[in-house]
């Protein structure tokens, strides 16, 4: 039996309007952040996939899994194991619609972070595969809920940095008992949710960090949303 792998899967490359972190960024540092691989997961594109592929030839033990994270009507939304990016602004029932013909598995992303969390009635209700339940942008407090939730749902626990940093990357993770051999069978794994979210969340001083980057960003870019 292979031994178990770390993976993290919420990471942002700068095919992200609010993101630092370059494919090879991202490549670079999966083996210092202690990680067996990633799942890119940009705001409402795959654009860094083929990059990311391509300069993972040089890191064959790494894994890419391809993904996207989406904007929703009731928050933000993570679909796995998909060549393309799903329409924006439409319902999570509706993203859940558009994955399952792709194959893709369907995750809330950070369900009770205020800003961009779907929120406590869609995280209990939504016909999707799991919650974010570490995500190293969110308080500790909404964390644990989601944790919860999962828990009482019988749903995939995972985790993931939110990364859009290199110093970021790694600080959360998902966790699964053993190595699949191919991306179907990890995408299994999370439907049968045979995985677990771990890592740390962010702290008080990293919150007033962040908000005011998140400021001066949707600033800069005329307060457009993500």
């Amino acid at each position: 039996m292979s031994l178990p792998i770390r993976l993290d899967l919420h990471v942002h490359s700068t095919c992200s309007p609010d993101s630092h972190l370059t494919p090879r960024g991202i490549l670079d540092h999966i083996g210092a952040a202690g990680l067996n691989g990633v799942a890119v997961t940009d705001h409402n594109t795959t654009r860094a996939l083929a990059a990311v592929r391509l300069l993972s030839e040089r890191y064959p033990r790494y894994w890419i899994v391809p993904g996207v994270e989406v904007s929703a009507r009731e928050g933000h939304v993570l679909v796995y194991g998909v060549e393309e990016a799903p329409p924006r602004d439409r319902t999570v029932e509706e993203v859940v619609e558009w994955a399952r013909p792709r194959n893709g598995v369907v995750v809330l992303a950070h369900p009770f972070r205020w800003v961009h969390g779907a929120g406590e009635y869609v995280a209990r209700s939504a016909q999707v595969d799991g919650l974010e339940v570490r995500n190293g942008r969110t308080a500790e407090l909404g964390n644990r809920h989601a944790e919860l939730v999962a828990a009482q749902r019988h749903l995939a626990a995972v985790g993931g940095s939110d990364a859009h940093e290199a110093l970021t990357l790694g600080r959360a993770f998902t966790e699964f008992p053993e190595e699949p051999d191919t991306l179907e069978e990890l995408l299994e794994m999370m439907r049968r949710a045979r995985c677990q979210g771990g890592g740390r969340s962010i702290t008080a001083l990293g919150r007033v960090s962040l908000a005011v980057r998140n400021g001066w960003l949707r600033a800069s870019r005329g307060f457009r949303p993500v």
